[in-house]
């Protein structure tokens, strides 16, 4: 077990030894500006930086941090500072590598957590020896897109860059109609063959670096971040792609669906987008038969 100065208390030394240093994860304490404060050796050895590294931030030679989809991680800094402005935990599904080094897929979550004299993050990691999305039940079964949770995740990775690169995030959500109805004409199998193939169509028809995720039922979310502009040819082009004709079984039909998106410079909070938009979307009129139908925009 290493300690750096937590503090200046030999107890608070002492404790923190006697309750990390048998867990068969890695822990580190961090400050508000992402310096770690201590740290148990399996940190170390997960992260693969000795403990003199994980005290001054340095870095191996070619190590890299990065989520599950190729984008660097924010630094330790906006990543503290998130976590305790929300005052809410955050978890990131990460990918260690270095050099003539096997990847190491890790688990992270950020935790806030509360000192007399200040506030501190416990950052827990946790290694995952597979895909890490889909060891921690982060995918949705039927159509192999991130879930709510990971959505949830990657929105909250993706307005922390935004707040800090000062560019744009665009979330768009898409509510398919009358699956209720489908399912009861044709059957649930057939029901979940459109969702399925409306998945597809999004995962292939948007940029890779598009977050396509499974939100709930009959409705999927994307994420886009982009340095300029809105949300609006994001959501045309989700329209476009959902709007198509499609054979399930003996029957054909053109889905509908409510489509509204949003915009935010990164400055807004996770869960008051998601509760804006979906706000927005409840209040959207269904579209007629054979088209899909925006929401009014929105901005924050």
């Amino acid at each position: 077990m290493r300690v750096t100065d937590a503090g200046g208390a030999t107890g608070t030394a002492s404790m923190w030894a006697e309750l990390v240093a048998g867990l068969p994860i890695g822990v580190l304490l961090q400050d508000e500006q992402g310096t770690v404060l201590a740290s148990n050796d399996l940190a170390g050895e997960l992260l693969g930086c000795t403990a003199a590294e994980l005290r001054t931030g340095a870095r191996p030679a070619g190590w890299r941090a990065r989520d599950e989809g190729g984008s660097a991680l924010p630094a330790p800094a906006d990543l503290a500072g998130q976590v305790l402005r929300m005052k809410a935990s955050l978890a990131i599904p990460t990918v260690v590598t270095r050099p003539d080094v096997p990847p190491v897929r890790l688990w992270v979550s950020y935790h806030p957590i509360r000192r007399p004299e200040q506030w501190l993050v416990l950052v827990a990691l946790r290694p995952v020896h597979t895909d890490v999305s889909t060891a921690q039940g982060l995918l949705d079964p039927l159509t192999g897109l991130p879930n709510r949770t990971l959505l949830l995740d990657r929105l909250g990775q993706a307005l922390i860059r935004a707040d800090t690169h000062r560019t744009l995030v665009s979330l768009v959500l898409l509510d398919l109609c009358d699956t209720a109805g489908i399912n009861a004409r044709i059957g649930f199998r057939r029901g979940d063959d459109l969702l399925v193939t409306v998945a597809g169509r999004l995962r292939e028809g948007l940029r890779a670096d598009h977050t396509v995720a499974r939100y709930a039922g009959d409705r999927f979310a994307v994420v886009a971040e982009h340095p300029t502009g809105t949300g609006e040819p994001i959501a045309a082009r989700i329209s476009e792609l959902v709007g198509r004709s499609v054979r399930l079984g003996e029957t054909r039909l053109r889905p509908t669906a409510r489509v509204c998106w949003l915009t935010t410079d990164g400055s807004t909070p996770a869960h008051r987008v998601i509760a804006h938009l979906e706000s927005r979307l409840a209040e959207a009129v269904r579209p007629e038969p054979g088209g899909a139908g925006n929401a009014d925009p929105t901005r924050l």
